[in-house]
């Protein structure tokens, strides 16, 4: 799956990282839903398990909707997931977290990191927008950068 560093400082390149900021941005633009993406160069258990805890030390899980949805990449293990918070999760449940990392899955066998990323958060914003639609004075909650273990 995954051909390139394991170093999360360099899987993807300046331009793909600004490349899926926007794209988390111009997500975010219609739902009131956070977007972030967590890369780690090795997470030690299932990517599902690590991403729950990431979540939560990301504090993803202090959104006012409860709304939020995280995209995780362990790079060493060659492993990713895709974790939706409470509010959000009810909605979409496995089936669509599925469809998500499976598309994504797709990407990723074709070297298309950025893209898929991109992809990927595009459609978790259809999402968050058909059920978290933007609303007139939403803050943004929570930071749209990139979030880079060791």
């Amino acid at each position: 799956m995954m051909t390139r560093s394991t170093d999360p400082k360099t899987f993807l390149t300046e331009a793909e990282s600004a490349r899926v900021v926007a794209a988390i941005q111009a997500a975010e633009r219609g739902t009131t839903g956070e977007i972030r993406l967590r890369i780690d160069r090795k997470c030690g258990r299932p990517p599902l398990d690590a991403a729950r805890i990431t979540f939560h030390k990301l504090k993803m899980d202090q959104t006012a909707q409860r709304n939020g949805v995280l995209l995780y990449l362990s790079l060493a293990d060659r492993q990713f997931a895709v974790f939706g918070d409470e509010g959000i999760d009810r909605h979409i449940g496995c089936d669509g977290w599925n469809a998500i990392r499976d598309r994504l899955a797709e990407r990723f066998h074709k070297d298309q990191f950025a893209e898929g990323l991109a992809d990927a958060i595009a459609d978790i914003g259809r999402t968050l927008a058909r059920h978290y639609p933007a609303k007139a004075g939403d803050r943004n909650e929570l930071s749209d950068d990139l979030s880079l273990g060791r």
